[in-house]
């Protein structure tokens, strides 16, 4: 990893964070005033390695203000994140800054853990859009020969010079965020930045601050003024992915920024310009939800300017070779392996499955292939459970990759215990044992297949880490402890309390965590 650089002309400064992150194997790299940071920039043009991750820099320096340097590094390294260091005095000219770009501010005095927590989130957003840049330079923007997709293709194309708001319509795993990239690509906004939020995925207490930012002292935590995703993409596009679960009352206020242009802060008194460009996605039926009064109509109409819909993968199966092909090739060159072939007696096999969790159910399975396969030609009878028996076992291959936002908890190869883990609803009283799972002893279901079950999240945490994601954890974290509630409800009949003491938690846990994974109709 590339070193975190240090600018501050205070040697007991620099002492205490070297050591500090030296702790947690992040290598630093330490400057006394901006022109030597300037002159090391320079230098590492020649050497990208050499350059930062993260700058930390004070503001008040001999030889030049730390806020000149924000910049002049923000001019010619507009992705690299900034975090400024100032004493509470020049907290008011440092906000007056802060849309100069820096990721955040750090008062001092500060507190060292919560100094490295800091500068560990800027690392993590650096290797992010590391991560992104590099997929979008280095892989085809999408693949496509079928008709449906050549539809898609063309309107890419007529909206090449506009701005105009899209609404991306698809099943989960379909590619939606790609059509956004290429839209924003071949867009008028090419040079800014392209940010993305799934709204499904933030609890709603926080999607608000997450959206539009927040001031100083605007609740319990919000020590620092911080810039939302609307700031962060100013000049460029903002993705909302799966807007449909946005909440009602953030609709209103997304609404207001869609009509005029304009957002406040959370618990901001000044209106903040937007110049953002948004596409909207979602796999709900967006007409349904205003009938339902799930969605504004107004907010509906606002987002519907341009329409795309992307098709499912078994809507355009003659994609499905080509697209394995690119995915071998792909997650070889991740692990550093020797690309494997795959025969057209599989090509064939895979071309007839139905692919419930579309695109991205099959670049996990060619993940999982790169691992699994024994040879180098991928024969038929190497494809994973969820296709072989997809013929006669139709319900498990379903169950065995859920069309839902997030990845499936069980990869190929663990389809003996897919359909208990992907089972979105409470078992009812006298329903069938689920597979994988043998008769209940004593009041408890023993897994038969412990072994299948951890060789799938194995496999399953293998693919999240190789498609460059970063938040694996919480991913994997809340599939687990959302199927572990279900299960744990359909055991006590709906007894959230009883549930709890099933599971070893407390009762006020349990609430909290079925309010956080949306499990309030469980």
């Amino acid at each position: 990893m590339k070193p975190i650089w240090i600018v501050d002309d205070d040697q007991s400064i620099r002492f205490v964070l070297e050591k500090a992150l030296l702790r947690e194997d992040l290598p630093t790299r330490s400057f006394t005033n901006t022109r030597e940071v300037l002159a090391a920039l320079e230098a590492a043009n020649d050497d990208e390695m050499q350059g930062p991750q993260v700058l930390v820099s004070d503001i008040r320096m001999p030889g030049g203000s730390g806020l000149d340097l924000l910049d002049k590094i923000k001019a010619k390294h507009p992705g690299l994140p900034v975090i400024i260091m100032t004493a509470f005095s020049d907290l008011d000219s440092a906000v007056s800054a802060f849309q100069g770009g820096a990721f955040e501010y750090l008062p001092k005095p500060f507190d060292l853990p919560r100094a490295v927590e800091l500068i560990r989130r800027a690392v993590d957003e650096s290797q992010r859009e590391e991560v992104s840049e590099e997929r979008m330079q280095a892989a085809p923007e999408m693949l496509g020969q079928a008709p449906a997709m050549q539809d898609v293709f063309r309107a890419i194309g007529r909206l090449s010079q506009s701005n105009v708001t899209v609404l991306i319509t698809g099943e989960s795993g379909s590619g939606k965020e790609l059509v956004a990239r290429a839209l924003h690509k071949h867009s008028p906004r090419a040079n800014g930045p392209f940010v993305a939020i799934n709204t499904a995925a933030i609890p709603k207490d926080l999607l608000e601050s997450e959206l539009f930012g927040h001031e100083r002292g605007a609740f319990t935590g919000a020590q620092t003024m911080r810039r939302g995703r609307f700031e962060q993409a100013e000049g460029g596009t903002l993705f909302l992915d799966e807007i449909g679960d946005m909440p009602f009352d953030l609709q209103t206020r997304l609404l207001r920024v869609l009509s005029d242009g304009h957002f406040y802060r959370v618990g901001g008194h000044n209106a903040v310009k937007a110049n953002v460009r948004v596409i909207a996605a979602t796999h709900q039926d967006l007409e349904q939800r205003v009938k339902q009064g799930g969605f504004r109509e107004d907010l509906f109409h606002r987002l519907n300017v341009i329409r795309l819909r992307l098709p499912a993968l078994r809507e355009r199966k003659e994609d499905v070779p080509s697209l394995a092909r690119h995915f071998l090739q792909q997650s070889a060159k991740q692990l550093g392996v020797e690309p494997k072939r795959i025969s057209e007696s599989a090509l064939a096999r895979l071309a007839g499955f139905n692919f419930p969790g579309n695109v991205r159910q099959l670049e996990n399975i060619c993940h999982w292939l790169t691992v699994m396969a024994p040879a180098q030609l991928i024969e038929a009878k190497d494809l994973p459970p969820e296709v072989l028996d997809a013929e006669s076992t139709p319900a498990a291959a379903l169950a065995a990759v859920a069309p839902v936002a997030a990845p499936p908890l069980v990869q190929p190869g663990a389809a003996a215990v897919a359909a208990p883990l992907a089972d979105e609803a409470s078992p009812a009283e006298g329903a069938p044992m689920p597979a994988g799972l043998a008769p209940a002893t004593e009041g408890a279901a023993v897994p038969a297949a412990a072994a299948a079950w951890e060789q799938g999240l194995q496999a399953e945490a293998q693919a999240l880490l190789m498609a460059g994601r970063h938040d694996v954890w919480d991913v994997l974290t809340q599939r687990v402890e959302s199927q572990l509630i279900r299960t744990a409800l359909g055991f006590t009949r709906g007894r959230r309390i009883e549930a709890a003491q099933k599971l070893g938690i407390g009762r006020n846990t349990i609430t909290r965590k079925i309010s956080e994974l949306g499990l309030d109709d469980a």
